[in-house]
This record gives C-alpha cells, sequence and structure tokens, in this order.
C-alpha cells in the first residue's frame, strides 16, 4: 500500500515537472523568437477574410402583412433586423435581443413568435404578421383600439410587441378566461408595470373582435 502510494506520487511530481520543463523549453522558444524579429504575433484574419462574399447571401421569399417580398440576405440575420432594415418595418422594436421581452413579438402562421430569436430564412414561405398588419389604412385593429383605450401602455416601447402577443391568443382563442389572458401575455415583458390594463385591454379586445 505504501508503495502505491509512493508510485503515485513519483507519477504525479513526473508529470507536473514535465509539464513544467515543457512550458519552459515554449516560453524560451517564443522569447528567442522575440528578440530575433522573427515572431509575428498570433495569427489574425485578413480584414477582407472577415467579410462574407456574395456569394454567402441568399434569396428568400417572405410574406409580410399579405405582401410577398423578395429580399437577399445572410444566413445569419435575424428576421427582426431583416424587417426593420431591411424591409422597414419600425414597429417590431429591438428590445433585449435575446428572447426575454418580447418586444421584437410578431406573429408567424398566427403563433406569436420572438422575431429576434427566429432566422429570416426560417421564415420563408411563412405567413409574417407585424404590427402593421392589424391596421385597415390608418384605422387601429381591435386590439389596438382596446390598448388605446385602456390606457395599457406607459412608454410604449414593448406595446407593439404586446399588442402581438394578445392578437396571436385571440386567433387561438376567441374568448380567453383571465387566466388565459395572463398566460397569454406571460411572454412580454413591461417595464413600466402597466399588466392589469394590459389584461384589461385583452378582455376587451376579444369582445371587439367579435362586434
Amino acid at each position: 500500500m505504501p508503495r502505491d502510494d509512493q508510485d503515485n506520487q513519483e507519477g504525479d511530481d513526473y508529470t507536473r515537472r514535465g509539464f513544467l520543463q515543457f512550458m519552459g523549453v515554449g516560453a524560451g522558444v517564443m522569447g528567442a523568437s522575440v528578440l530575433s524579429g522573427s515572431f509575428t504575433g498570433p495569427v489574425v484574419a485578413n480584414e477582407a477574410d472577415q467579410i462574407l462574399p456574395a456569394a454567402a447571401m441568399v434569396k428568400v421569399q417572405l410574406t409580410i402583412n399579405n405582401t410577398p417580398y423578395t429580399v437577399l440576405v445572410e444566413p445569419r440575420w435575424s428576421l427582426l433586423y431583416v424587417l426593420r432594415e431591411i424591409i422597414g418595418h419600425t414597429g417590431t422594436k429591438i428590445g433585449c435581443d435575446r428572447g426575454e421581452c418580447g418586444a421584437c413579438t410578431v406573429l408567424i402562421n398566427d403563433v406569436p413568435r420572438y422575431s429576434c430569436l427566429t432566422l429570416a430564412v426560417e421564415a420563408e414561405n411563412q405567413k409574417i404578421t407585424t404590427i402593421e398588419g392589424l391596421m385597415a389604412g390608418e384605422e387601429l385593429g381591435p386590439v389596438q383600439t382596446a390598448f388605446a383605450e385602456n390606457d395599457a401602455f406607459q412608454c410604449g416601447y414593448c406595446t407593439s410587441g404586446q399588442i402581438m402577443a394578445v392578437e396571436g391568443l385571440l386567433r387561438k382563442t376567441a374568448s380567453p378566461s383571465p387566466d388565459e389572458i395572463r398566460r397569454g401575455c406571460s411572454g412580454n415583458l413591461c417595464r413600466c408595470g402597466a399588466y392589469q390594463n394590459i389584461f384589461a385591454a385583452a378582455d376587451q379586445a376579444a369582445r371587439l373582435k367579435k362586434s
């Protein structure tokens, strides 16, 4: 038993000693290279190499508020970025940009989705609805009207996402219960704390949609 402990200790010492020797040799070689001027530093990609070539762009067909669009996108671009910066639908807001606040909520096939977490290429050939798509010309839709009449906002930054979440809920459930309204809005944060008015607006919007 003592012999085994001694062997293990020697093995550990050898491993540590070998590692330190290896590091010492490496540092010596590095220092000599620097002094001789042959060391040029870490390899860094050229700036041109970091820019995706034109061939990396892909063509996608997006249907937004019943209007077809053909756009060139990078595969990494989010739907949020394309909606705002390429299409020009700025009603969809940038909040946390990581799927936590819900300010960027849109409907994809009538289901609320965070557009910041959805790639534009994923949304190809899907039915996309933004806050702009709820209006009839300059006339507000039922959910937008209910939000205005119930003062369901303060700063207003999260409001478009809140409205889209309620719209998605009402397209699935025409007469939601108070608990269903709370669950339907649970993915959207209001930093001003206007939740009671938001819930009241959702309840009124359900009635307006039926009239």
